[in-house]
């Protein structure tokens, strides 16, 4: 009887030796912890379609931030639900605004912290797109404008990176030349460039309240049958001046991923999304999975594909985990 001479089982025998020869490692740093600011003061509120997340008043996310500071992550990025909307979404761009005011006191206590805000006004307008409404529908250039309205405001609040998710064509030009106009020269623009309309956002869109009131994004979202296209759009937002470019949903989509990093070699994210934490979540409490273990595979994954940091609901969890 022959024997095989190549034996990979050799270096699987034990944790030691399977720490050794590991090709794709998770650290702490390579996570981004996304939060939801909200008005009024000392609100800590649980969000029923995202068990273990919270809505935060201004007081309880920079507490938040204090601690996730503490356990080694580099960032966080920031979601706004403002007191009120509007069909302009004005509480998107508004000097005073909620995710404004959040990004001054955070910066104030914990600066070393990289603060992310996102660019996009579904979360401000009272019909839920992210753009200007013209006829009936989304009007791609009339937005552009507070777009990079909203952008320059969150960097005079003191945003380290802002991160445009609206999917407009020509964004990421309207809002670098606004924030180099207004002397943000070395503020970066972290771009949504591949954002599919996707299934899996329904979580966060009732965390923020910006489900569509007609119609849907399916026309200015990317089909997600689509991967040619998702090369072109991460083409056109790297000429337009994007620092760094995001795939968007995740576990579904690391051929995408995979793809861009190997095509394009710049700095690239992706988005775990709140519909793959919100199943993994469901999933865990029925007792049908390791909950921490599919965790963990998931995020290395992302890393496998290509990922060069993820944004993650599980950030500062995983952060305790990989310190203990």
């Amino acid at each position: 009887m022959s024997f095989p001479i190549e034996r990979p089982r050799r270096l699987r025998r034990s944790e030691a030796l399977r720490n050794l020869v590991r090709e794709t490692h998770l650290n702490v740093y390579d996570l981004v912890q996304p939060l939801f600011v909200v008005p009024r003061e000392d609100v800590r509120t649980e969000i029923s379609s995202m068990p273990g997340q919270y809505h935060l008043s201004v007081d309880q996310v920079v507490k938040e931030a204090v601690r996730i500071h503490s356990l080694g992550l580099s960032a966080i990025i920031l979601f706004g639900i403002p007191e009120g909307k509007d069909s302009q979404g004005s509480g998107a761009y508004a000097e005073d605004g909620i995710v404004q005011r959040a990004v001054q006191a955070i910066k104030n206590t914990v600066p070393d912290l990289l603060v992310i805000t996102d660019v996009c006004l579904c979360e401000y307008t009272s019909h839920g797109h992210c753009g200007m409404i013209k006829d009936g529908e989304v009007d791609n250039d009339s937005t552009l404008e507070l777009l990079a309205e909203t952008a320059v405001s969150q960097a005079r609040a003191g945003a380290d990176i802002v991160a445009p998710s609206d999917m407009m064509d020509g964004r990421v030009e309207a809002i670098r030349e606004a924030l180099d106009a207004n002397g943000f020269i070395d503020i970066a623009i972290l771009s949504y460039a591949v954002k599919y309309a996707s299934a899996y956002y329904g979580p966060f869109r009732e965390a923020v309240d910006s489900a569509p009131q007609f119609g849907n994004r399916k026309g200015y979202q990317m089909d997600p049958a689509n991967i040619q296209e998702a090369l072109r759009e991460v083409e056109l937002d790297i000429e337009e001046g994007a620092d760094i470019i995001m795939v968007k949903p995740g576990v579904a989509y690391l051929d995408v991923l995979a793809s861009v990093k190997q095509a394009f070699s710049r700095v690239t994210a992706s988005f775990q999304v709140s519909g793959e934490y919100a199943m993994i979540e469901a999933a865990a409490r029925n007792g049908w999975i390791d909950r921490k273990a599919i965790i963990m595979e998931t995020l290395t994954a992302f890393k496998r594909a290509g990922a060069d940091f993820i944004l993650t609901y599980y950030a500062s969890e995983v952060a305790e985990w990989l310190n203990s």
